[in-house]
């Protein structure tokens, strides 16, 4: 089985899961239930999974991957700031439906942690996953060796900054508020990553 496929696979078992988890909670949700609602068989399922809670793990870090995705491709000659900006005016794409039905799953899943251990557990994996590639990130922008301290405690800092701002938007769009209100997220998200790492990344940098 290819990569891709893979992914894909486990990304539509994932949104089921997660779709059953919010619905009727994560232990009245059984592997079997999984199953029928993806339409393959339960051994599929645990071959892609170790456990059904971890099935939630894909749809969350789906919806951090977005903020991801700009960090990996900030020029070092633009600060995070116009950075976010300059990607607000080319990316004017309608978004996908899919992508759309993702976030709001991954929000769901979010906001599940605070009263399910189980997929808090999945909710941190998928943070250690954002610090694992923010040191890559930061490390690559200061000009710093991968392993170097000063990369991996900004990159702590910065993967907690857009933690922390993840959950509080997610559990205010869940509880009703007007998503109009968050269109500077971008921004505060740049402020945050410069407050948790003393302004150490931010702005623009030169060779």
């Amino acid at each position: 089985m290819s990569e891709r496929r893979r992914y894909r696979i486990r990304l539509e078992i994932s949104r089921e899961a997660s779709r059953l988890f919010w619905e009727q909670g994560v232990d009245a949700t059984s592997g079997d239930q999984i199953a029928e609602a993806v339409g393959l068989s339960t051994r599929t399922i645990w071959r892609h999974f170790r456990s059904k809670e971890s099935c939630a793990e894909p749809i969350v870090m789906a919806g951090v991957e977005p903020e991801l995705a700009l960090l990996r491709s900030w020029p070092p000659e633009l600060s995070l700031e116009d950075h976010f900006a300059a990607e607000a005016l080319s990316n004017g794409r309608e978004i996908d439906p899919a992508e759309a039905a993702d976030t709001i799953l991954a929000m769901k899943m979010i906001r599940l942690a605070d009263s399910e251990p189980a997929i808090r557990t999945a909710w941190l994996m998928a943070c250690d996953q954002v610090e694992k590639q923010m040191v890559e990130i930061i490390a690559q922008r200061l000009q710093l060796p991968a392993h170097h301290i000063d990369a991996r405690l900004h990159a702590a800092a910065a993967s907690a900054a857009l933690r922390v701002i993840s959950e509080d938007v997610g559990a205010s769009l869940l509880e009703g508020a007007d998503p109009r209100q968050f269109a500077g997220t971008s921004t505060r998200i740049a402020h945050a990553v410069r407050r948790a790492t003393g302004g150490a990344v931010g702005d623009a940098v030169t060779a």
